[in-house]
């Protein structure tokens, strides 16, 4: 079993002494003259409008949000770019230092993409590079110029750029790294690389729980389970209890937090991501070995509707997707007055979800005890849930693994040229989640796309992780 020790601390944590070189501490005795000139002014606007207002809380927040609005704490920033297999987004996050033990706070973050994502350059790495000046533009926009020779620009591939050859992965992140060298920001060896799945998963569950605030009690049940439906990969991460470990075999990480250990189990499924099943299920029984670039592969595939014909790129491959040459069709009462019937093309959903299950078969080290933590599902899983009506796109929602099934049916019952592979999408991530994941239909997942205004992603994990050992 491989044991990997990280350490992550946050403004519920201890001290972070050894978080970041650049700042640096006051004296203790200033601090403590601060802290009491603080609290003096607290106590006198609470006097003030005491008759007024509610009464006003003292305490180590108000304390240093009032310090932080008096300027009394410089914010500083780290860069975190996502090179994903889809797309690349960047995350600039604001942080500061509190004046209470010195934990560090996040403030703000500039959230901000761009597609396709550099694994498309596979044949072209210089343009992979210039794909991304558009977020850099971006990033430097929000973080002043006199900060940038002090911020951390770090970028980490994903799943992309692990399909793809090794040489030429590698020719990608050799231009990235030319480009980020003249960017003004700070740089090292490190900060251009592939990342591995073992860290993605780590870091999105620490974003999750971090964001909702399940590390105080240093208790594995009180943090919950994260699952990242990316375009290349999907990962699952949650703290297992001592019964559910042994049942685990591998993936079994110790993660330091708090200056707490927690036994944190993680395991990145490459192939698994929604772009990667798709293109894999949409072949599927067809040989496409020795494939050139520059043509366009026309395929017929069963979880397409009959009528469907869409254009589609992945992995640097085009494709004419179209429906079967013999597709099934059913008659369906119409909604007008004469109550007539239409013949209306449909994917047949029995004959699509065999091929689903069979790639998802693949899967055989499954997340045992999964089904027991409170899980939240993020990436593809909330992008195709709002799209389908299931959660609300801005607030997201609660709904049960049984959902994903019903609107797969719905979805494969219309022929919907807007969405041409929704079908396909939803009856793949319901398979994921019973069979490669072994969820209950009313298992219930919490999807969401943001957390008090902040993104759920493993950038925020990486960033702490940037903070605390450096780049």
């Amino acid at each position: 079993m491989e044991v990997r020790h990280r350490k992550l601390r946050t403004e519920n944590g201890d001290s972070l002494k050894d978080a970041k070189p650049r700042i640096k501490k006051g004296h203790p005795g200033k601090r403590y003259f601060l802290i009491v000139a603080l609290l003096g002014i607290l106590f006198l606007g609470y006097i003030a409008i005491a008759y007024d207002l509610r009464p006003a809380r003292l305490g180590s927040k108000a304390i240093d949000t009032l310090a932080f609005s008096f300027n009394l704490q410089k914010p500083f920033h780290v860069v975190v770019i996502d090179a994903g297999s889809t797309g690349s987004r960047a995350l600039a996050f604001s942080f500061h230092e509190s004046i209470i033990g010195g934990n560090l706070i996040l403030d703000e973050e500039l959230y901000t993409e761009t597609k396709p994502g550099v694994s498309s350059y596979s044949e072209k790495p210089k343009d992979a590079a210039k794909s991304l000046t558009v977020l850099l533009d971006k990033v430097k926009s929000v973080i002043p110029r006199s900060e940038w020779q002090h911020t951390p620009l770090s970028m980490r591939a994903t799943a992309g750029l692990r399909l793809l050859p090794g040489h030429k992965a590698q020719e990608i992140l050799q231009e990235c790294r030319k480009m980020f060298e003249t960017s003004g920001f700070q740089i090292s060896k490190n900060s251009i690389a592939i990342m591995e799945g073992t860290d993605e998963g780590i870091f999105s569950w620490f974003t999750v729980n971090f964001l909702l605030d399940r590390f105080n009690t240093h208790n594995p049940g009180s943090t919950v389970a994260a699952l990242d439906l990316g375009g290349g990969s999907t990962q699952v991460t949650f703290s297992p209890s001592p019964e559910q470990e042994k049942k685990l075999d591998g993936h079994i990480y110790s993660v330091n937090i708090f200056s707490h250990n927690m036994s944190v189990y993680t395991h990145s499924y490459l192939g698994m991501g929604l772009m990667a099943a798709r293109k894999e299920i949409l072949t599927h029984g067809l040989n496409l070995d020795n494939l050139s670039t520059k043509d366009t592969v026309e395929i017929r595939a069963e979880c397409v509707n009959p009528i469907v014909s869409a254009e589609w790129s992945y992995g640097g491959v085009n494709y004419l997707v179209k429906g079967p040459v013999n597709g099934t069709h059913k008659l369906v009462k119409t909604q007008n007055f004469a109550g007539g019937e239409e013949d209306r093309p449909i994917v047949n959903f029995a004959e699509c979800l065999k091929i689903v299950e069979k790639y998802v078969g693949k899967i055989k080290n499954k997340p045992e005890g999964l089904k027991d933590h409170e899980i939240y599902a993020f990436s593809y899983y909330f992008d195709r849930a709002t799209e389908v009506g299931l959660v609300d796109p801005f607030s997201g929602g609660v709904i049960q693994v049984s959902a994903f099934l019903k609107q797969a049916k719905d979805a494969c019952d219309y022929p919907n040229t807007d969405q041409p592979f929704i079908c396909l999408d939803l009856t793949f991530i319901y398979v994921l989640l019973r069979d490669g994941f072994g969820l209950e239909p009313t298992t219930r997942l919490y999807l969401y796309r943001k957390i008090n205004g902040h993104e759920l992603s493993w950038a925020l994990g990486a960033a702490f992780n940037i903070i605390q050992n450096g780049l």
